[in-house]
């Protein structure tokens, strides 16, 4: 069963990944979690059996399952769970959810299948660490000689060794990653999966990848809801949507002009018509953002909709053109930068867009130099809202760890012009059955997915 990305995935170690393709293949594919999140958004036990908090909501037991065992053999025991939990913590790592476990204070294994984690202060409302549900367990036997330091070139990023449903095969750099069936994957948690090969292809062009989708090469792909009618009128495919926290907006550099200044955030903010962006450009698949939260979220704070004022856009710039280049990805027509060029360009801005790869803008926006102006990017989020805080260090401006306060921030600051929340639209093989995707993304069910004969 082949599924199309539009880049390869990055890395495949869940300390050192932000792709939103990659997590998934982590938590669903290759590693497992100590829970995860059912369809409801329930956390539920998973490489642990059982969990109880304690010390009034201070420490938290996990009971691990003794029956998961790496693809090379040992089984997995709480010194993995030690030595990932500390790898995360360690600073130098640079784990990009490393805010979510600033107030854990220690890791410690009383026995080999149990864990006590040891918090300075209580979880809010001793609610579940959501961050638990997305970092996958790691084999410390294969990491404990590698310096946190070094974890970037370590071997097991090339050749991974998982405990999950299924087995890593091969991969080819900017080409697929395979993996097979792992025939060996504990029955209480759901047995070796249906599949016998589940390939990730790299296809970055959108046209190869609806040709190959019609063709049938492919089984699923990622398109674009200009192409869903399309789609649907081939008896053999589907189009599957479906929500996801994954929030689109202009993302301001507010260490450089002309976004140093408030007002011209707030002009450029107004200037924008994210309606016409909704059914011009995703053709429904989406609702306009007026943060980086969908109010389907339950932490979901209500802030004023900004409107779409050019006028009053005009008299915030007060005739001085403001001039800045939007920075993407991409190497085609981009009809979503266009349409905010034209936009902008109407309230008095002047917008050149600038289209690079994948890999060169992620270095220029979330590496240490922070080298452009504005950028049009999807965020991609978990469900315990930790993404938000770390748009701080790309925009400059302090978002609170909070995530109620930080929706504030982003509203009254407007380090981020959000533009809408989009659905993901899939092109579906109908040979493919037993397929559900979520909120919790693509690949939440895919070891119960089956070809059809």
């Amino acid at each position: 069963m082949l599924f199309a990305s539009g880049a390869d995935l990055q890395s495949i170690n869940p300390l050192l990944t932000i792709h939103p393709l990659a997590k998934q293949v982590q938590r669903y594919v290759l590693l497992t979690t100590l829970a995860r999140f059912d369809s409801s958004l329930t956390p539920r036990p998973y490489l642990a059996r059982a969990w109880r908090w304690s010390e009034g909501g201070r420490a938290l037991t996990f009971a691990l399952r003794t029956d998961v065992r790496w693809h090379d053999g040992p089984g997995t025991t709480a010194r993995d769970v030690v030595w990932t939990l500390d790898a995360a913590r360690d600073p130098v790592t640079g784990y990009p959810r490393a805010n979510d476990l600033a107030g854990l204070s220690s890791v410690t294994a009383p026995n080999d299948s149990t864990v006590v984690l040891r918090f300075s202060k209580a979880p809010v409302s001793g609610s579940f660490p959501d961050v638990l549900t997305d970092l996958a367990i790691l084999p410390a036997h294969l990491f404990d000689t590698v310096p946190h330091a070094q974890l970037r070139q370590a071997e097991w990023n090339r050749h991974p060794v998982g405990n999950g449903p299924f087995r890593f095969v091969a991969h080819e750099p900017n080409r697929r990653w395979v993996f097979a069936a792992n025939p060996d994957f504990p029955a209480a948690l759901g047995g070796p999966p249906a599949l016998d090969r589940f390939i990730v292809v790299v296809v970055d062009e959108p046209t190869t990848k609806l040709a190959a989708l019609v063709a049938g090469e492919i089984d699923f792909a990622g398109i674009n809801p200009a192409h869903a009618a399309f789609v649907r009128r081939h008896a053999g495919l589907a189009v599957v949507d479906y929500p996801q926290l994954l929030p689109y907006g202009l993302v301001f550099n507010t260490r450089r002009p002309p976004f140093d200044d408030a007002r011209v955030r707030l002009a450029a903010a107004l200037a924008i018509d994210r309606n016409e962006i909704v059914a011009g450009y995703l053709f429904g698949f989406g609702t306009v953002a007026d943060g980086p939260v969908p109010p389907t979220m339950p932490q979901y704070v209500p802030v004023p909709r900004l409107p779409l004022a050019p006028d009053s856009s005009r008299r915030l710039v007060a005739g001085r053109h403001p001039r800045f280049e939007i920075l993407t990805v991409g190497s085609g027509e981009a009809p979503l930068e266009q349409m905010l060029q034209a936009h902008l360009a109407a309230a008095g801005f002047e917008v050149t867009i600038r289209q690079i790869e994948n890999s060169a803008f992620t270095d220029r926006v979330y590496g240490p130099r922070h080298d452009f102006s504005a950028a049009v990017t999807g965020v991609p989020g978990d469900l315990g809202l930790g993404f938000l805080q770390p748009l701080a260090a790309v925009t400059g401006i302090p978002i609170p760890g909070d995530p109620t306060e930080a929706q504030r921030v982003f509203a009254e600051q407007l380090p981020v012009a959000w533009l809408y929340h989009a659905r993901g639209v899939q092109g579906m093989n109908r040979r493919v059955l037993g397929v559900h995707m979520d909120i919790r993304g693509e690949l939440p069910t895919v070891a119960t997915w089956r070809v059809q004969p």
